[in-house]
Parts: structure tokens; C-alpha cells; sequence
């Protein structure tokens, strides 16, 4: 292999001479094949972040200034949270002509994935949703040869657009409080989840303010894990668990609108009049929550899918463009008919 000059562009074969292998197995990391052990593949990948190597398509592309496809990679692409956003993106991209790639990392190990897909470099810029970035990761994606923008969470030296997950659930725990309600059970994700820790955390913190002891047999999760628990079947089951407590509660915050919709279903076939015997308040304010009339924190969804994609395409027309944009997303609650004050004994 020819000598490279300290300011040329690493290629394959250098990532394979720093990692001891032939080019043809940092072809199968590249491309995501199972036939690399995980020692062999723990080389390839520390040479590439180590060379800061990219495909030579994402060169080639780069030097000829052409911006034609840009990938949105998510925990989930049938979550309707994150159809909401996904929504913002398509308007966002209704006019360009550049193709769409989404990239479905899963939401139990969404990080291997995202590293195979930012090895192989394939695109020209990249919307991270709703993924915390921190580590290699982090390092991965700052040095990642085309633009990136977070949707959902923050790093230092990116463009990130960002909700406070415990001020939402802050706000609408108060809520339930100033209606009457000292008995609140809290339906949430998988301890995995990135939104779970925030959202006890505000709904902690609005207990502790109203001085109400928390309780955490008031706390649940239910057994469904797809979607981290953000789901129907989850939120279903949650609430079976609190109803069957001995002394029920009065209301009902759920950490998603999907947990709620299940919960609301669950009163529904077991006699309960919701909110008439139990308060249910949910989280996200997808549209199916206006129609059925669910009380819940609204977060914007396809507005800020569609400012996130408009930023990245911003940084896509422009390698210059100045400042890293660090923005928060406005919450608001939407109070609709599930809610009501505390029954009278």
C-alpha cells in the first residue's frame, strides 16, 4: 500500500492496515455483516474513528457539492410519536430534491445500529431523533463528515432541538393536584427509556411541592416492552395494576398518549367513567388525543420535525453556516374532557 500524506483523505486500505485486517473484512463491518467476529469488528471500528475514515461515496458527494439524500434515524419508525415528527419532515422536504432515508434503530439496543449506519457514511446529512448522545457516539457524530441534527436530545457542538421531559411532567402532575387529586398514579416507560428518569423526576417534584408523599406502589410499568412501553398493551396493563391497588387513585398520569389511550380502554371494559371515577392525562398531544377528547401535554411534534429538517438543510446548502442552535421546545397542556376535580367522598 502506498505511503499516505499527512493531508490526504484516509482510505479502506489504511483503516485496514491500523486495524491488522485485509480490506475486504472492513468491507463486512462497513456493511453491517454478521461474519466478523466482535473482537475483529472492535478493531475495524476503533480505526475508523481513529483515522476519522469516511466511504469514498460520501467523498465523492462532498466534493461535488451535491446534497441529495439525508437520513432520519429513530427508535422507532411505527411509534406514533414518531409518525408526528415524521410528518414535519416530509413538509419540511415537500419542495427539495433530496430522498429520504430512514433508519430504524430499534429502542432496546438503537446504538450498535446507529454505528454500523455512521460507518458506512452514506448520506449527506443525518436527523437523530429522541437518542441520548453521549461517548462514542458523541465523538462518532462530530466528526461525522456531513451535517447532523438532534431532535429529542443535546450535545455539545451539535444543532439540537430539545424538550425538559421533567417540566412536562411537572406541569401536568400540578395539574391533577390543583384539581383535587392526592392520590396519582404515574404510568411509565422502561427504566431504559430516555424520557423515563425526567418524567418521575417532575412528577416527584410536583408531589414534593403540594406535600404529598410519593408513593411508589403508584408508580408502573407495563410488561409490553416494544416501543420502550410506550404503547397500548403497556398502558392497559399499568392500569389493571393500579385499579387493583387497595386504595385506587383518583387519577392517572400516563408518560405517553398511546399508555393513556390503553388505560382509558381498560377503565372503559372494567365499569369505570372516565373522568367521573378516574382522571386520565396523557403525554404528547398526538392528533387522535383531540378527538377523543384526552386531557394531555402537548409538545409540538411536526413543528419541530419540520425546524429540525429546515436547520439541516440549512447546514447542507452551507458548510459555514455560524453557531450551534440549542433550542427548547415549548410545553403546553391541552385540558380536554378526561380530566376533572377530585369526586367528592
Amino acid at each position: 500500500m502506498p505511503d499516505r500524506t499527512p493531508h490526504s483523505r484516509p482510505t479502506i486500505y489504511d483503516v485496514a492496515d491500523e486495524a491488522g485486517v485485509a480490506i475486504s473484512t472492513v468491507s463486512r463491518v462497513l456493511n453491517g455483516s454478521n461474519e466478523v467476529s466482535d473482537a475483529t469488528r472492535g478493531r475495524v471500528q476503533a480505526a475508523i474513528r481513529k483515522l476519522q475514515f469516511q466511504p469514498q461515496r460520501i467523498a465523492r458527494k462532498l466534493a461535488q457539492q451535491s446534497t441529495t439524500s439525508i437520513a432520519v434515524a429513530l427508535p422507532s419508525a411505527t411509534s406514533m410519536f414518531f409518525v408526528e415528527m415524521l410528518k414535519g419532515v416530509k413538509d419540511a422536504l415537500r419542495d427539495e430534491d433530496i430522498d429520504l432515508l430512514l433508519t430504524n434503530l430499534g429502542s432496546g439496543q438503537p446504538y450498535p445500529t446507529l454505528q454500523r449506519f455512521l460507518n458506512r457514511g452514506a448520506v449527506d446529512g443525518l436527523l437523530l431523533m429522541s437518542l441520548p448522545v453521549e461517548g462514542e457516539i458523541a465523538e462518532q457524530l462530530l466528526s461525522f463528515q456531513a451535517p447532523v441534527v438532534l431532535l429529542g436530545s443535546r450535545c455539545e457542538g451539535l444543532d439540537a432541538y430539545w424538550w425538559d421531559d421533567r417540566e412536562g411532567a411537572l406541569m401536568a402532575t400540578a395539574y391533577l393536584i390543583e384539581q383535587g387529586h392526592r392520590r396519582i398514579g404515574l404510568i411509565t416507560s422502561q427504566a431504559w427509556s430516555y424520557s423515563a428518569s425526567p418524567r418521575l423526576d417532575g412528577y416527584k417534584a410536583a408531589l414534593e411541592e403540594a406535600g404529598i408523599a410519593y408513593d411508589p406502589d403508584l408508580v408502573v410499568t407495563g410488561q409490553t416492552t416494544k416501543h420502550a412501553g410506550f404503547s397500548e398493551e403497556a398502558g392497559a396493563e399499568a392500569m389493571e395494576e393500579l385499579m387493583g391497588l387497595d386504595e385506587r387513585p383518583t387519577a392517572i398520569f400516563a408518560s405517553s398518549d398511546v399508555q393513556a389511550y390503553g388505560a382509558w380502554a381498560w377503565a372503559r371494559d372494567h365499569g369505570f367513567v372516565v373522568p367521573r371515577d378516574v382522571s386520565i392525562l396523557g403525554y404528547d398531544d398526538l392528533k387522535l388525543s383531540r378527538f377523543l377528547d384526552l386531557t394531555t401535554v402537548t409538545q409540538g411534534m411536526q413543528k419541530a420535525g419540520f425546524d429540525a429538517t429546515k436547520r439541516l438543510l440549512m447546514r447542507l446548502r452551507s458548510r459555514d453556516v455560524d453557531g450551534r442552535l440549542d433550542v427548547e421546545l415549548p410545553l403546553t397542556l391541552a385540558v380536554r374532557g378526561s380530566t376533572g376535580p377530585v369526586a367528592s367522598s
